[in-house]
């Protein structure tokens, strides 16, 4: 027996999101459209909360919106392999390295810009300040 198609709120309760994230994806193209009642309700069939799970998992992975579109692309066509996929992969790890790298460069110059703040006295001698105030920091 097939399960019944669900509206908006239905599926946003069964994928853990809220109603107008189910609005969003589908305005986005990533949830397609689905049919409507008579009474203009959009049904959506069960498949929709793999969907939107899915796109739940890959945006915790770091993926933006255009990217899990291109993932999804992936899936329906056929002449993509594991492999396509899985350059898309490598080439979201390379940024994740780019940008953890980037942070710990900024962690590093702000911890010494705070390390050299006592901490008391007034903000027009706060060295936090004036170094934001500089090109170099």
């Amino acid at each position: 027996m097939a399960e019944a198609h669900m509206t908006v709120s239905g599926l946003a309760r069964a994928a853990g999101v809220n109603s107008e994230t189910i609005r969003f994806y589908e305005r986005r193209g990533l949830l397609p459209a689905p049919p409507r009642t008579a009474a203009g309700y959009r049904l959506y069939p069960p498949s929709a909360v793999d969907r939107i799970r899915f796109i739940r998992h890959a945006k915790a992975l770091g993926f933006t919106l255009e990217e899990i579109e291109e993932l999804l692309s992936l899936r329906r066509d056929p002449g993509c392999t594991c492999g396509d996929v899985k350059g898309r992969a490598d080439r979201k790890i390379a940024d994740i390295d780019r940008r953890i790298a980037a942070l710990a460069v900024m962690r590093r110059t702000l911890a010494g810009i705070a390390a050299a703040c006592p901490g008391d006295g007034p903000t027009s001698d706060c060295p936090i300040l004036a170094a934001l105030d500089t090109e170099e920091t």
